[in-house]
């Protein structure tokens, strides 16, 4: 059963968008999914409840600050969203439980050094030893000059760069919806498809 934890301790990235957009695309394949929110502000939470019954199942996974309840069985992937500042004891006790770790990370100079000591400390980590880590470059062209150098960062990192989520409208839309870009028709949402086809590919191997 795969865990992929979507972290980064600064805030505003779109941690919780890429968290219920993954979500989402596995549920669109067919698997049992459950979406688990450890940040206080339970946006992926309030997501859920805003899911329509016509829509692929997701559920949720209880977690709180000092315990993570073990999925039920049946279950066979898992999406994790962490919160803002997530570091130390409590990083430790998610990187044990996480087979991918999907990092958010906005093309601004802040967000870029604000990330780089968590990722300093994600390859420093013996519990990142068997885990993949990528990179996904958040609201942003990948045609600019920020997404050249959001990848010059990341490939000195020596991490890879799975693919960029555009700045738009629709993923606000579907948000207060309880909806993702897969729960869409497919003419409805190529452009978003086609930048998450690298991304889901990582996510499937």
């Amino acid at each position: 059963m795969p865990v992929i934890v979507v972290a980064n301790p600064k805030g505003g990235v779109g941690k919780s968008t890429l968290s219920t957009q993954i979500a989402g695309y596995f549920a669109s394949q067919g698997h049992a999914v459950m979406l688990g929110d450890a940040d206080r502000q339970q946006s992926s939470k309030l997501w859920l409840s805003l899911r329509p019954d016509t829509a692929r199942a997701i559920s949720s996974w209880e977690v709180d600050r000092d315990d993570i309840a073990k999925p039920p069985k049946g279950t066979t992937h898992v999406v994790l969203d962490t919160p803002a500042g997530l570091h130390g004891k409590r990083l430790k006790d998610i990187l044990k439980l996480a087979h991918k770790v999907v990092v958010p990370l906005q093309p601004s100079v802040f967000d870029i050094f604000a990330t780089k000591d968590f990722l300093d400390e994600l390859s420093e980590s013996r519990y990142t030893l068997r885990t993949q880590i990528g990179i996904v470059g958040m609201r942003v062209d990948e045609r600019t000059r920020a997404a050249e150098e959001l990848r010059s960062f990341v490939e000195s990192t020596g991490l890879p760069v799975l693919g960029f989520v555009r700045n738009t409208q629709n993923y606000i839309q579907l948000a207060a919806r309880g909806l993702t870009v897969f729960d869409l028709a497919p003419e409805r949402a190529v452009r978003d498809l086609a930048q998450w086809q690298p991304i889901c590919e990582w996510l499937d191997q």
